[in-house]
């Protein structure tokens, strides 16, 4: 496709674009392909090169432009955005090179100000960082130039359209149908439970699969920092989501905001999507003001590095000792589950961890399932999980008649 026809078509089309009233989908396609008969007098475009013209031009106003191609590839999984000169996208766990680029840094920079705007987000110079998401739930990192020295920076984190359950992951190989029962009957039983993993594991989509287990009558909140939790067939399901500062006096409102705020509203259980900060000491707080079954991820490298972040996070927001921190994780969480991605590029539960207790002061686990690596064919891992130990806190299980 030649560019500088790209251009001068759509740069016409917004020439003459109604500013005095928004164009309908019909509306603006027939202006694209006016303008396109105008300027291929001579009919030297074929009718299979018009329609490609005619469709780049339509995503470039009312969609995605040169990325609509890769949004709308459900086999791929993120796409990186580094400039407007480089794009890369993730398939099938590769990363490869996207053969089209952006015509110019200003076509990129329209492109952010249509996410944002679709996210209620708001994103220049004065704040050049933002999280914001999709309409379909995707994750969207932006980070403006020149804060991204080689151009503006988008990462977008793709989600399947189909909210992902517990049978798919049983398929994927992601853990055994044993352990799948187990998660059951914690989650129907009030567990507080914590699911840790690192940049790709897998917590978001782990945390989706596990929600499908609470009971349907629950009134549940979710909080996060941009919405990508599908949650299916809570009837009372709220759903509250993070804001940053704008313009005229609009306040931001964080995750400990929102904690807070969720506690007054009476749930039954609360959600929080991911813990990065302060917002840790609210989340135990909760779960130790008699709010059972909350759910929530962080990274982490492996369990005992996850209660290390979190007794990291609490004093971010406030200086308490080190014994009142491990207490209140302690009484606070129940489970750990922990994610990990192989080299493989598959994704498995590592393990599952009770907190067993407190002893001279330090946090002990009493591991109940682990993933043991057996070997390796044609590239990918086999292995197999290994119970360990047995549940020790038995009250919630014996109270919900397990």
């Amino acid at each position: 496709m030649d560019r500088e026809l790209y251009l001068t078509i759509k740069e016409t089309v917004l020439e003459k674009m109604d500013s005095s009233r928004e164009l309908s989908d019909a509306e603006l396609m027939e202006q694209i392909e006016e303008e396109l008969q105008k300027t291929d007098k001579n009919g030297l475009l074929s009718f299979d090169e018009r329609k490609t013209y005619a469709k780049a031009l339509f995503d470039s106003f009312r969609k995605f432009g040169i990325l609509q191609e890769l949004i709308d590839d459900e086999e791929v999984t993120e796409i990186l955005v580094n400039g407007a000169d480089k794009i890369f996208y993730e398939k099938q766990g590769e990363l490869h090179l996207f053969p089209k680029t952006f015509s110019k840094e200003e076509e990129l920079s329209d492109l952010i100000q249509t996410i944002c705007a679709g996210g209620n987000r708001m994103v220049n110079e004065a704040s050049p960082i933002v999280d914001t998401r999709l309409a379909d739930g995707s994750r969207v990192n932006i980070v403006l130039q020149p804060v991204s020295l080689d151009g503006s920076s988008i990462s977008i984190r793709k989600f399947s359209k189909e909210p992902m359950n517990m049978e798919k992951l049983l398929a994927y190989g992601s853990l055994s149908q044993e352990m799948a029962d187990f998660l059951e009957k914690l989650v129907k039983s009030g567990y507080n439970i914590f699911v840790s993993g690192g940049t790709g594991a897998g917590k978001t989509t782990f945390l989706n699969a596990l929600s499908g287990y609470i009971p349907k009558d629950e009134r549940v909140i979710t909080i996060e920092d941009s919405a990508e939790l599908q949650l299916n067939g809570i009837a009372n399901l709220i759903r509250l989501e993070t804001r940053t500062a704008g313009f005229e006096g609009v306040d931001s409102i964080g995750i400990r905001e929102l904690i807070r705020t969720a506690l007054r509203m009476r749930p039954s259980r609360i959600i929080v999507g991911e813990c990065r900060g302060a917002e840790a000491i609210d989340l135990l707080s909760a779960n130790n003001t008699g709010h059972s079954g909350s759910l929530g991820t962080g990274h982490a490298n492996g369990t005992y590095d996850m209660i290390h972040r979190l007794e990291t996070m609490v004093l971010m927001g406030m200086e308490l000792p080190i014994a009142a921190i491990r207490g209140q994780i302690v009484s606070g969480i129940d489970i750990f589950i922990h994610l990990g991605r192989l080299r493989d590029k598959s994704r498995k539960v590592l393990e599952i961890a009770e907190i067993e207790g407190m002893k001279d002061g330090e946090i002990l686990l009493n591991v109940l399932y682990q993933f043991v690596e057996t070997k390796e064919v044609n590239g990918r891992i086999e292995g197999r999980w290994e119970k360990q130990g047995e549940l020790l806190h038995r009250e919630k299980w014996q109270a919900a008649g397990f």
